[in-house]
């Protein structure tokens, strides 16, 4: 382990981190915000606490193991969380508990969505826009960013790398350089992020609530600018293109810079991830309307039903948009649409949950041993767009799989503890460890009235779920901190 190695690159981190409290702070200065405060002393801490870190440590030069660079990226989500709380604890409109501050924060980076906030309308816009940027940057991952950068400060970022990017294969790259993975990465993601603010502005929206929800509709994040979350625009044809680009941010996004880089949508028919992603989320689809045709047969359902699959794509995305009160039509629907949430997107996309290539992968390892009974000397080989999978990768989805069942356990037990109701418990767990933001019980809309200590389960759950669990487990390990 070396600690000045991660010291140092944390300084750096932060340093970078330090200038994203500069849009929010000229939003505010444009649409004349009166108290700017929160956002120049955040901006002063982060980047004069970075920048010492930096300064300490700036002469060792070592090469950084598998180890260094996971210890690195849990101390970042962890500092992220705490620094990127100043300007929402040093609102004055707030009045929030330092508890609440760092619940919100943690819930933005991690593109959660989960909030203690309410009267959003009300609330200054740079407030607003800082929150819905946090989720933009936590989408992609800030550290994936600072990775593109990392060969001019002399720093391999493989290591980072993999710490923060999700799935179950991480060494998949589109360049023979990680940092130019990087770079295309973040540019594809902030294409299909202009895309969707300018198709917003043009069906309606302001351009502050265009750029806002852009950030959320592609980070799959779920912020909205308006307590109604997206319920609040009454607009179907608003509803469609969130539908479409939540979508496209839940699918990989170097499947997005193939698909251009070829002029074809034939790559994205040729992963089967995404067949699989598409093809549940169809089946679950069909099942809403056939609800909704069984239990409404008269009167006008379309509306209904419209505003339903919406909030099926908002929650099978991890994004948490809401158009209607998911709660209000029954336990059948609200756990359909909850439970979305755990097998969730793509692998290399923005969400959360289990993610749809383990769930496909589970799938097929259980088709094999069903068809190993009948033929027992046969030998079964599972595949990953036409290539044999190595028998490595299975071990590692079951014991992911495995890993988030007791995860979930832990924090719903954990959750029951602190007082909270079954329903409320089972829903603040989904919520939080799934990164999906609205849950069921107490925590429908908001996590407002609840204790610190559901708080801090909270921010755990949702620090784990984007981590994928094993990044932060591993460093609880005696064995990692061994030489």
């Amino acid at each position: 382990m070396q600690l000045l190695i991660v010291i140092r690159i944390l300084g750096i981190l932060l340093m970078v981190f330090g200038l994203t409290f500069i849009p929010p702070w000229l939003v505010g200065w444009v649409m004349g915000d009166d108290n700017l405060t929160p956002f120049t002393l955040s901006f002063v801490i982060s980047v004069t606490l970075g920048g010492v870190l930096w300064l300490l440590t700036r002469n060792y030069r070592r090469e950084m193991k598998l180890r260094d660079g996971l210890l690195i990226v849990v101390s970042f989500w962890v500092v992220l969380g705490l620094i990127g709380s100043t300007p929402i604890y040093l609102q004055p409109e707030l009045g929030l508990s330092f508890s609440q501050a760092v619940f919100e924060s943690v819930s933005g980076i991690t593109t959660t969505g989960a909030t203690v906030i309410t009267g959003l309308d009300e609330l200054p816009r740079s407030l607003l826009f800082y929150r819905q940027q946090l989720q933009w940057l936590g989408g992609l991952g800030i550290i994936v960013l600072v990775v593109a950068f990392l060969p001019l400060l002399g720093v391999g970022g493989m290591q980072l790398y993999k710490g923060e990017m999700t799935g179950p294969i991480k060494d998949s790259r589109l360049s023979g350089r990680i940092s130019e993975t990087a770079k295309v990465l973040w540019l594809v993601y902030t294409g299909i992020t202009v895309l969707c603010a300018l198709v917003y502005k043009i069906e309606g929206m302001t351009w502050f609530d265009a750029v806002s929800h852009a950030f959320t509709t592609v980070a799959t994040g779920g912020f909205s600018t308006h307590d109604a979350s997206f319920g609040y625009f009454q607009n179907p044809t608003m509803e469609v293109t969130a539908m479409i680009f939540m979508i496209l941010g839940a699918l990989p996004m170097a499947l997005h810079f193939i698909a251009l880089r070829h002029g074809s949508l034939r790559a994205y028919w040729r992963s089967a991830e995404v067949r699989f992603f598409v093809g549940w989320l169809t089946a679950v689809a069909v099942m809403v309307v056939a609800f909704f045709l069984a239990n409404w047969p008269e009167g006008s359902w379309v509306d209904t039903v419209r505003l339903n699959l919406f909030n099926l794509v908002s929650f099978a995305t991890t994004t948490g948009y809401t158009a209607t009160d998911h709660t209000a039509y029954g336990p059948f629907l609200m756990l359909l649409l909850v439970m979305t949430t755990v097998i969730g997107g793509c692998a290399g996309s923005t969400t959360g949950g289990m993610k749809s290539v383990r769930v496909m992968l589970l799938a097929r390892q259980g088709i094999h041993e069903v068809r190993r009974l009948i033929h027992p000397h046969a030998v079964f080989v599972i595949r990953l767009g036409g290539r044999p999978l190595d028998p490595g990768v299975i071990s590692a989805v079951w014991a992911f799989f495995a890993a988030w069942m007791f995860t979930f356990l832990f924090f719903f037990f954990a959750m029951l503890f602190t007082g909270m109701d079954i329903e409320s418990a089972l829903g603040a767990v989904l919520a939080t460890l799934a990164n999906l933001g609205p849950g069921i019980g107490s925590v429908t809309s908001n996590f407002a009235a609840e204790s610190e200590s559901v708080l801090w389960l909270g921010m755990a759950a949702m620090i784990l779920g984007r981590l994928e669990i094993f990044t932060v487990l591993a460093i609880l390990l005696p064995m990692f901190w061994r030489r």
